[in-house]
């Protein structure tokens, strides 16, 4: 087993990259950085820096050379490119084959359904006529259209309200690379980060409650406020793609909750926007998580320090905000009951460039969701939503 002063490599330098970093300074691990460019926040507490983009093969090699093994910040990466440097024994958890199907939306709705997962029902574009595209029978507009790769935060995602937006989707993007999914009528959107250790141990954090503006998370509540049955539904899907894939890390999955069920969402193999609130309100946060177990050190149990927990994302504002980055920074750290996460990005309209977290007391679902508005109102009065982003 390595030990703690190991130092372990992570594709990618953006905030995911940065947390880990910190998560790793905790452990007294130090952190090998493959980071697009120098600026990139995850720099700043790297030991060793590659620049290269997550995609650059070479730029791999030459992180594993300072490293005893790789985590990935994101699913952005040449999967089939890399196995060659697998096969040579670098170590990347989770390991090449497990994430295979996960990277690409397609691959990753046929898993779902192979493993009689509860997921929208979903069709490739290239399924359809380009001349005369019409909705699969039983289904009605709006549909939601994913590209298979590489969206994140609204980008790579379309609501289609008619034929007319189908045939326009159809003409300007290559139909293998996206799928359409039927419309879910939801009351609740909820995520789940779960873990799975080298010795096959699950481990789990809280349910949460997501909220969404414009398709980007806009504020995160944990607990979720959901019925026992809920919850162990949702950790039994966990764990059965997590043993399914013999996958070893961190996965993120996103639900669909209504009368008509829970749905999967979306699975990312990695850590999540929906379990930053795991920094401060669990004894091992996501990031303590995937770094304990890229190291091979014990992996502790995740659980909750505090009655709830509240996550606010921060999007960067345009000119029409009236208090600048300094004063509206100053003002949430002015407030004792917050925590700030800062990114160090440039504030483009729109982009995540931080997160507060404040702790929320209560013990009941009431009490927290009372308590939770309160902050939510607090916070956003400082820092509100960008307008027209």
């Amino acid at each position: 087993m390595p030990s703690a002063e190991c130092t372990i490599g992570v594709i990618g330098g953006g905030q995911l990259a940065l947390m880990l970093g910190e998560a790793a300074q905790m452990r007294g691990l130090k952190l090998a950085v493959q980071a697009a460019k120098a600026q990139d926040p995850a720099v700043s507490l790297a030991n060793e820096l590659v620049i290269a983009s997550s995609t650059d093969v070479s730029g791999t090699k030459e992180l594993s050379n300072h490293c005893v093994g790789i985590t990935f910040e994101n699913e952005w990466v040449a999967v089939d490119a890399l196995m060659p440097l697998e096969r040579q024994g670098v170590q990347f958890t989770p390991s090449l084959a497990s994430l295979v199907p996960l990277v690409n939306k397609l691959t990753q709705r046929r898993l779902l359904d192979d493993l009689l997962i509860p997921s929208p029902d979903w069709i490739s574009l290239a399924e359809l006529n380009p001349g005369s595209p019409s909705l699969p029978s039983g289904w009605t507009f709006p549909v939601m259209a994913k590209a298979a790769c590489g969206g994140y935060d609204g980008k790579g995602t379309r609501v289609l309200r008619n034929l007319d937006g189908l045939a326009q989707l159809l003409r300007n993007v290559e139909p293998n690379d996206w799928l359409i999914e039927a419309w879910v009528p939801y009351e609740q959107e909820l995520a789940l980060v779960v873990s799975r250790d080298a010795q096959g141990r699950i481990r789990s954090l809280p349910l949460a409650e997501t909220h969404q503006q414009n398709q980007v998370c806009d504020w995160v509540l944990a607990p979720a406020s959901v019925s026992q049955l809920v919850e162990a539904t949702a950790y039994n899907i966990a764990a059965s793609l997590l043993t399914k894939l013999s996958y070893v890390g961190v996965m993120t999955l996103e639900f669909f909750y209504g009368s008509t069920g829970l749905y999967v969402n979306e699975v990312a193999p990695r850590t999540h926007n929906s379990g930053h609130f795991s920094i401060e309100a669990c004894s091992s946060s996501q990031f303590d998580q995937q770094v304990c177990i890229a190291a091979g050190l014990d992996v502790p149990n995740p659980e909750f320090i505090a009655d709830g927990s509240l996550m606010v994302n921060l999007l960067g504002l345009g000119s029409e905000n009236g208090d600048s980055l300094d004063e509206r920074l100053t003002k949430l750290r002015s407030i004792e009951a917050c925590h700030l996460h800062w990114y160090g990005k440039d504030e483009i309209p729109g982009r995540k460039v931080g997160h507060v977290t404040t702790l929320l007391s209560g013990t009941t679902a009431m009490e927290r969701d009372k308590h939770a508005k309160q902050m939510l109102e607090t916070i956003r009065k400082i820092w509100p939503l960008p307008l027209n982003w």
